[in-house]
């Protein structure tokens, strides 16, 4: 595969996606858009096109499948005539559900090009390939995921059926061979096959004035939101840019099925004793986990082959670039998380709905637990939201929402509209909030620690001596053993945000008593980050552990960790720690690699060691907050405006070409990027929060030559 994805992608209108089939020597094209008609908003029109590659042969077959299946309440028939030679014309399958109604799939025979293999072979004569071959299946309800398999076990036995009566020395060619049986009439999954010879397309001819105005109308769009500044104000990082941010918002699906929990409560979650990992591992080996649900989830995913399934912590740095383009879109994704909170508040890390989703997991990673937490990254596209909220209502600056009465950007348009969507949410929120402060608690008064505050301290449950996976920064080296009085500088770093998002929501809602108390935990929280977790020496943040004398100690693997507090803007332009994070940062000996911010200093003992997941690589969504604390440092008075300033244009310039790099040799974007050669690693066509770089293209150009005549900002 030469590489494979959306060109663009509007999910309300229509998009277009390209599979470049090295392989099989064809590029596919798949088309899609709006029409207007029925009752649900419209009609989708959809059409495919194959082009041989330059490499292909003149004759190349291609054969073509299309599926569609009926799960739950509802009925799918074939309404075409059946023909035991295949179906001629267009095949026609009706449906109804109770959510839509009465609709049908259409699938046409495209124009009079295409071309279909000629007969060959005696085969062909109950079979011609220039008809389109049906095969309707009844198979049981929770197979119907498995439609790769139904579909290869149908070929197998048409294949056999051929072997038996041709023989292997006299079989039909592969085109022939490799069909499904034409066996059209009822089911509840009909598979439909045509077979062509060199170029294709299927789909309605009266798409191609409907799919120019999609085109032009995401172009327009985009350009207005997304136009990349300078250096990057050229043709191809616009293409780049895109693509990148077309495969984010492909990857938003709706999700349905049950989830596999441990709600036993074991009295080993509260990880309390020495050794807890032990005992936690005992209590989850003891089989308690029970299927809960089902539940239905509306979310975009990190990776469509890799990673097909809603997580917590990156949804949050998946939709920073989606509230740009569709604040509406976005909240309704945000409100579809929310709503899987349990009434403690609990949120699940992890959405594996269903068998489909259970397949793709190992089973050891598919129980969720109601003791775990995850980043609160949703609370950054919330604070964002109100950020735009507040910017529109202040100045009714139209630039946010293009126009009036724009589907985009209801919520904009409208603050009462806003208000409510916010007042609906805010329960929820402060639940969320307080779950996390109920169950992710640090100990500060058993170890005599001294700090502003006696409660604000945290640590992740869900420790092994080798992950936290609960904080998403899995393997990144932390004290050893765990220890029960642990305290992790990410977690309290994300309770700040997380306080001040809610203490900005709250002011947004007029819960005055709700901001002085979300106010009182923000400072609290702030001055304890620096009570209990910097180190004089090391002039980096650290976690806190116990030592063997029952004494709090530090312990310091520079990287992503140490530089939180910065990451999420918990330090203010004059803090006096800002200036040793900055160099801490830009020390190319510890954190700065042409290629963006290591997640650990080449200093450390662990540095690219067992995994090396999260001991080096360069990870986007962690840059992404850097870059972005950068510039708002270069903007603002301070001792270190002009190091920001200069950081955050070198940054900027290095994360922009090691993904764009990568994706002009490869055809894709990458989970991680090698911080010493800059190849990307790890899984590809991780359109997830590698997509951020869409944002960061936009951020101003900050270098003297993008600056002359404004060097006050």
């Amino acid at each position: 595969m030469a590489g494979y994805g959306w060109d663009e992608y509007d999910i309300r209108d229509g998009g277009r996606q390209t599979i470049h089939d090295a392989g099989n020597n064809i590029d596919i094209t798949t088309e899609f858009v709006k029409l207007p008609g029925g009752n649900h908003g419209g009609s989708w029109g959809v059409r495919i096109k194959g082009t041989p590659r330059e490499d292909a042969s003149s004759a190349l077959k291609t054969t073509v499948i299309f599926y569609a299946g009926m799960e739950g309440v509802g009925s799918l028939e074939l309404e075409s005539e059946k023909d035991t030679l295949g179906i001629e014309g267009t095949v026609t399958v009706a449906g109804q559900t109770a959510e839509l109604g009465d609709f049908k799939l259409e699938i046409t025979e495209g124009p009079d090009s295409n071309v279909n293999p000629s007969p060959s072979h005696p085969s062909y004569q109950d079979k011609p390939l220039d008809r389109t071959i049906v095969s309707s299946l009844q198979v049981p309800e929770d197979a119907l995921w498995q439609a790769k398999p139904v579909l290869f076990s149908s070929l197998k036995r048409e294949v056999d059926a051929y072997v038996e009566k041709y023989g292997n020395d006299n079989a039909p060619p592969p085109w022939q061979l490799f069909t499904i049986p034409n066996e059209p009439g009822a089911g509840n999954i009909h598979l439909i096959q045509k077979v062509f010879e060199g170029a294709f397309e299927v789909g309605a001819e009266k798409l191609t004035e409907e799919i120019k105005t999609v085109t032009e109308s995401f172009a327009d769009r985009f350009s207005r939101l997304f136009t990349p500044q300078a250096p990057f104000d050229q043709p191809k990082f616009e293409l780049f840019s895109r693509s990148l941010f077309s495969n984010l918002v492909g990857g938003i699906g709706y999700f349905y099925g049950d989830s596999m929990v441990d709600r036993s409560y074991a009295p080993e979650y509260e990880e309390e004793n020495e050794g807890f990992w032990q005992e936690t591992a005992d209590a989850r080996s003891r089989g308690n986990e029970r299927l809960e649900g089902p539940f239905e989830l509306f979310t975009s995913i990190p990776s469509r082959p890799f990673f097909p399934r809603g997580f917590l912590w990156d949804e949050g740095f998946h939709l920073l670039p989606v509230v740009d383009w569709d604040i509406d879109l976005t909240l309704e994704i945000v409100k579809s998380w929310f709503k899987l909170m349990d009434e403690d508040g609990w949120i699940g890390r992890e959405q594996i709905l269903g068998p489909e989703a259970r397949s793709k997991v190992p089973q050891e990673f598919q129980t969720q637990y109601p003791h775990y937490a995850n980043p609160p990254t949703l609370f950054l596209v919330l604070e964002a939201f109100v950020e735009k909220l507040t910017k529109n209502i202040t100045t009714n600056d139209k630039t946010l929402n293009m126009q009036q009465g724009d589907v985009h950007t209801a919520y904009l348009d409208n603050p009462e509209l806003a208000t409510h969507y916010l007042r609906n949410l805010y329960p929820l929120l402060k639940r969320h909030y307080f779950w996390f402060r109920k169950t992710q608690w640090g100990d500060i008064k058993s170890y005599d620690r001294e700090a502003y505050s006696s409660r604000e301290a945290y640590r992740w449950r869900g420790r092994t001596p080798q992950h936290i996976l609960t904080s998403g920064l899995d393997d990144y080296p932390r004290a050893q053993p765990p220890h029960p009085g642990e305290l992790h500088l990410d977690l309290i770093s994300w309770m700040g945000m997380m306080t001040r998002s809610l203490k900005r929501i709250a002011e947004t809602l007029d819960e005055d008593e709700d901001v002085t108390e979300f106010a009182g935990y923000e400072n609290a929280i702030v001055r304890n980050i620096d009570d209990l977790h910097w180190d004089d020496k090391a002039q980096a943040y650290c976690d806190a552990t116990i030592d063997d004398y029952e004494e709090s100690m530090h312990v310091c693997h520079k990287g992503y960790i140490s530089i939180f507090p910065f990451l999420v803007g918990l330090l203010p332009a004059d803090s006096p720690r800002l200036g040793a994070i900055l160099d801490l940062i830009s020390d190319p000996e510890e954190l700065w690699s042409d290629f963006g911010i290591r997640s650990l200093s080449k200093k450390d003992e662990f540095y690219k060691t067992e995994e090396n997941y999260w001991r080096s690589p360069v990870w986007i969504n962690m840059n992404y907050l850097a870059v972005k604390q950068l510039l708002a440092y270069a903007q603002i008075s301070g001792p270190h405006r002009k190091q920001a300033r200069d950081m955050y244009t070198k940054l900027r310039k290095n994360l922009v070409n090691v993904v764009y790099d990568n994706w002009e040799k490869t055809g894709f974007a990458w989970e991680q990027y090698d911080p010493e050669t800059g190849l990307g690693q790890r899984t590809r066509h991780f359109t997830g929060w590698t997509s951020l770089v869409v944002k960061i293209m936009v951020m101003p150009d900050l270098s003297a030559s993008g600056q002359k005549g404004h060097d006050e900002l």
